[in-house]
C-alpha cells in the first residue's frame, strides 16, 4: 500500500517525470537518499511501470484520431485471445479495453489521416475472425487528455 510520501512522489513524478533525484526530493521534503530508496522501491514493485515522453499527436503529424467500439460475433477463449493479441500488436491502437454494454472492447486509435484510417480498418479491423461489428466515433477535438492519476 502506498503512503502519503509516495503518492507525493508519484504525483510530482507525473507532474514532470525528467526531474533530478535532488530536485524530487526538495519537492517531496525528503533527504536525497531516502526519495532515491523509495523511487527504486516503487519501480521495483512495479508501481512506476516506465518512464516516456508525452508527445502532441498533431504536432508528430497524427491528425486524425477515433475511438472504436467492436463486439465479437463468439465469445470462446480462441477468438477473444487471437482479438486481443492482434490487437495489442497494432502500433495504431494506444488503448483497448474490455467493457460492459453495448460492445465488448473500445479502443482509441490514432493514424495520420483518414486515408490511413480506412486503410486499417479495411486491412486490419474487418479482417479479423470474430468481429460481429465496428463502430467509429471520430475524436473532433480533444478537451482534456491525461495519464496523470489524481493522488
Amino acid at each position: 500500500m502506498l503512503d502519503r510520501q509516495d503518492e507525493h512522489i508519484l504525483a510530482q513524478l507525473q507532474k514532470e517525470g525528467r526531474t533530478t533525484n535532488q530536485q524530487l526530493a526538495e519537492d517531496v521534503g525528503m533527504s536525497t537518499s531516502a526519495c532515491w530508496r523509495r523511487v527504486r522501491s516503487l519501480e521495483e514493485t512495479g508501481v512506476i511501470v516506465g518512464y516516456s515522453a508525452l508527445v502532441d499527436r498533431e504536432k508528430a503529424g497524427f491528425t486524425t484520431s477515433a475511438i472504436l467500439h467492436v463486439s465479437l460475433e463468439r465469445h470462446d477463449a480462441k477468438f477473444v485471445d487471437e482479438f486481443v493479441s492482434r490487437v495489442t500488436e497494432r502500433a495504431e491502437v494506444l488503448e483497448c479495453f474490455a467493457t460492459t454494454g453495448d460492445a465488448d472492447y473500445h479502443l482509441r486509435v490514432v493514424v495520420r489521416d483518414m486515408k490511413a484510417y480506412n486503410a486499417f480498418l479495411d486491412e486490419f479491423m474487418f479482417r479479423l475472425p470474430g468481429i460481429r461489428y465496428v463502430r467509429t466515433n471520430v475524436i473532433l477535438k480533444e478537451i482534456k487528455t491525461s495519464v496523470a492519476l489524481p493522488f
